[in-house]
C-alpha cells in the first residue's frame, strides 16, 4: 500500500478531523477527501465512515493507521542507522514544552548545542495532562507532566522518557500560622483557602489526594495556570498553593513547606511519536535533556 496513504491514515487517527489533517499536511479538505478514496480503492474496502457532522475510521482504517507506526518507525530506525555514520548529529529539532519545566530544561540545552549541527525551535504552552500527547504530532518532543503515572494521561502510544522528577511544595504567605512547621500534612492543610489549577492538570490531582484523603472538601479561591501569578497570589495572603521545588525562585513574603502523606511529586516526561524517537538528532537532543533533568533533580 502507498506509505502516503498510511500517512493520511495516521494523521486521522491522531487528528481527529479532516480539517485538522488538512491544516496539518497543507492541504484542501477536498485534497485530504480524495486521498482518503484513493487509499479506499487501493484497500478494497472502506477505511473511514460518517460519524457525526465528520468521518472517523472504519475497523480497517484503525488496523492500517496502526500499522502506518509500525512503518514510519521502521523507515526512520533505517535512516537513524544511516546517519550513525555522519561525524556529529545534524538537523532540526522541535520542542514544545510545559513553561515550568521549559525553565529548567531549554536555556542550558539551547547554550549545550551552540555551534552543534543540531538546531533546536521551541514553543511553549500550558494545556491539560490529557492534551499533551495530541501535541506530539506537531512536535519531535514535547515535555509535559504528570503526578500519578509514567507518562501523561493518553501518552501510552508514544515513546516516553523521564527526564526529572520535582517535589511540589505548599506556598505560604510568610506570616501564615503553619509556616513555622518543618513539613504539612493533609489534615493541616486541607481547610485553608487555596490557589489552584484549572481541573485536569496534574497538580490538582494532589488536591483531589488530599480530599480523598480527608473526606473533606478544599476551597479552590482561584484556579490559575500561570506560577508566577500563583506566587504573587500567596505572597498577598490570598491563599496557599502548591508549586514546584525547582523551578520556584525565593520571593519575599512565600514560603514553602514539604506536603507529606499524598504524592505530592511531579514527573517530567518527554514525548514523541515512535518513528520520531528513532532519529539520531532527536535521540541526542533526548539524551541531553535526561542529563539536565537529573542535575536538577539533586
Amino acid at each position: 500500500m502507498d506509505v502516503r496513504h498510511l500517512d493520511l491514515l495516521r494523521e486521522l487517527a491522531d487528528r481527529g478531523t479532516l480539517t485538522a489533517v488538512a491544516t496539518a499536511t497543507h492541504r484542501t479538505p477536498s485534497a485530504v477527501s480524495q486521498q482518503l478514496r484513493a487509499a479506499e480503492r487501493e484497500a478494497g474496502m472502506p477505511l473511514v465512515e460518517p460519524h457525526g457532522r465528520g468521518v472517523r475510521l472504519t475497523r480497517a482504517g484503525l488496523l492500517l493507521s496502526e500499522g502506518a507506526v509500525d512503518v514510519a518507525t521502521a523507515l526512520a530506525r533505517v535512516r537513524a542507522q544511516l546517519d550513525t555514520l555522519r561525524d556529529a548529529p545534524v538537523g532540526t529539532v522541535t520542542i514544545g514544552a510545559l513553561p515550568s519545566a521549559a525553565e529548567v530544561l531549554v536555556p542550558e540545552l539551547l547554550a549545550r548545542l551552540e555551534g552543534s549541527g543540531l538546531l533546536v525551535t521551541v514553543d511553549d504552552f500550558d494545556v491539560a495532562e490529557s492534551d499533551f500527547a495530541r501535541l506530539a504530532a506537531d512536535h519531535d518532543i514535547v515535555i509535559g507532566h504528570t503526578i500519578t503515572g509514567d507518562a501523561p494521561e493518553g501518552s501510552a502510544h508514544l515513546h516516553h522518557r523521564t527526564l526529572a522528577e520535582e517535589p511540589l511544595d505548599v506556598a505560604l504567605p510568610v506570616d501564615h500560622h503553619l509556616a513555622r512547621r518543618r513539613h504539612l500534612t493533609p489534615e493541616l492543610v486541607v481547610g485553608e483557602r487555596w490557589v489552584g489549577v484549572p481541573e485536569g492538570y496534574p497538580f490538582d490531582t494532589v488536591l483531589v489526594a488530599m480530599e480523598n484523603a480527608t473526606g473533606r472538601r478544599i476551597e479552590r479561591v482561584q484556579r490559575l495556570r500561570d506560577n508566577r501569578v500563583v506566587e504573587a497570589m500567596v505572597a498577598h495572603g490570598l491563599g496557599i498553593a502548591l508549586l514546584p521545588r525547582f523551578t520556584t525562585r525565593p520571593r519575599t513574603g512565600v514560603v514553602s513547606k514539604p506536603l507529606v502523606g499524598v504524592r505530592a511529586a511531579r514527573r517530567i516526561v518527554a514525548l514523541s511519536r515512535r518513528d520520531v524517537a528513532q532519529r539520531v538528532a532527536v535521540r541526542s537532543v533526548l539524551d541531553l535533556l535526561a542529563d539536565i533533568g537529573a542535575r536538577a533533580s539533586r
